[in-house]
């Protein structure tokens, strides 16, 4: 059996790689425009269920409420926001650096059961939106007599 001691050097070099493959591949490819690229982000989120509906919450950090769309069809759920890049600058002023672009969010998911469309509700606050779908009833199953 061989070891291979660990110093500060071999141990810099694995942070690295795997910090490699945690990047998205756009940004390995040409890291000064990924950000740029228009690629949408899938937005981290949080799905919880009680008896009568599922609590959804989701993070959209510097997103405003009116660039938010929700579509619901049948089970699946689909969020898609977009954020828009301010230009407050004063007269004589100039950017010497930006990183803040406008960027796209999307995420689409499918639930167990239907959702109730009429006992949904979302809210959005302080960059995190929470939605409230409520579950559909299932049809009640009735007896036919045959003739």
């Amino acid at each position: 059996m061989f070891l291979v001691p660990l110093t500060h050097r071999a141990t810099a070099w694995t942070r690295g790689l795997d910090r490699w493959f945690d990047e998205p591949f756009e940004r390995r490819l040409a890291p000064n425009t990924a950000a740029h690229s228009g690629v949408a982000r899938s937005p981290a989120l949080d799905v919880a269920e009680s008896d009568r509906a599922y609590t959804v919450t989701l993070d959209l950090p510097g997103v405003a409420k009116d660039d938010i769309e929700v579509s619901v069809d049948g089970r699946r759920v689909s969020i898609t926001a977009r954020t828009t890049k301010t230009h407050e600058r004063k007269d004589g002023d100039r950017v010497l650096y930006s990183e803040r672009a406008e960027s796209s969010f999307a995420r689409s998911f499918a639930l167990p059961v239907e959702v109730d469309q009429e006992h949904s509700s979302a809210r959005l606050e302080h960059g995190v939106l929470k939605l409230e779908l409520g579950k559909r009833k299932a049809a009640i199953t009735a007896r036919i007599a045959v003739n």
